[in-house]
């Protein structure tokens, strides 16, 4: 049984309830920050008084990276198949079926060809709305044909990084994933192509034990949580009280794992300053 399937044409364009929000709207912060959705979007969703990164997913980054919102998507008519014919509380299948009518999105990745300030670029990008952001079988492969794409144009790849991890429903077959892009991205390196990780937030599980933690940038959003486990499951693990702040951006930046933080609104500018100074 293949681990993916391939849609029809005419795939339903992904909506976003911030993007198309009426006037009037306003959405609140954890801090209790009030900004009208309207303004919260031509501020790259980042509210302006508590610097707050409101998570957002492949349709916003994309609308916020490439010029014009213009990009050529890669692979985007595949879809999750059932290898394992897995049910918990509701099959497999169902669940997908469930997350691609909530979502409008085919699975929890997508990737896209385009431009940045000029430059040509690749850019994969993860939603958590779709099963937490969990790496199956079609996430691999679209961040695998990503690389594929950098490869063969030698163009810069980036990836966003927001996932729980590998997707359990499909086991072994998410797992492999984890080897798959890592195998891919040295092929990128080799070639001396760069690669840029955003990690955004969460970054966790399967996708920080692989391609989220290899680029020659490693790069997070502020406040981001990024780890392996949970800071839930680690602290019951050691059995200690862990340390103020981590698994954030800025712990994680502290100790040697990050080359650097951006805020979303200097993303596009501080991107295209690395790639030009790696041409």
């Amino acid at each position: 049984m293949s681990w993916f399937t391939r849609q029809p044409k005419g795939i339903t364009t992904p909506t976003s309830e911030k993007k198309d929000a009426p006037e009037g709207l306003w959405y609140k912060t954890p801090s209790g920050k009030i900004i009208q959705t309207r303004e919260l979007r031509s501020n790259c969703y980042v509210s302006p008084e508590d610097n707050y990164h409101v998570k957002i997913g492949s349709r916003e980054y994309f609308e916020i990276l490439f010029d014009d919102n213009q990009f050529t998507e890669i692979a985007a008519e595949l879809t999750s198949a059932d290898p394992l014919g897995f049910s918990d509380t509701k099959p497999y299948r169902q669940r997908l079926a469930d997350s691609r009518q909530k979502t409008g999105l085919n699975d929890a990745a997508r990737a896209a060809q385009g431009q940045m300030n000029g430059l040509d670029l690749v850019i994969a990008c993860m939603d958590f709305e779709f099963i937490g952001g969990s790496m199956g079988s079609v996430v691999g492969e679209k961040v695998a044909r990503a690389i594929d794409t950098a490869l063969a144009n030698r163009l810069p790849l980036l990836i966003i990084s927001r996932s729980g991890g590998a997707r359990m429903m499909e086991a072994g077959y998410s797992l492999m994933q984890l080897a798959k892009t890592s195998a891919k991205l040295a092929k990128l390196g080799e070639a001396g192509i760069p690669y840029i990780s955003l990690l955004t937030d969460p970054t966790t599980g399967g996708v920080s034990a692989s391609f989220a933690m290899l680029g020659d940038f490693n790069i997070a959003e502020p406040g981001a949580l990024i780890g392996f486990a949970g800071p839930r499951v680690v602290r019951e693990t050691i059995g200690k009280d862990l340390p103020k702040g981590f698994q954030t951006a800025e712990f994680v930046l502290e100790h040697g794992f990050l080359d650097f933080i951006v805020d979303r609104r200097q993303l596009k500018t501080r991107l295209t300053t690395l790639l030009k100074m790696l041409k």
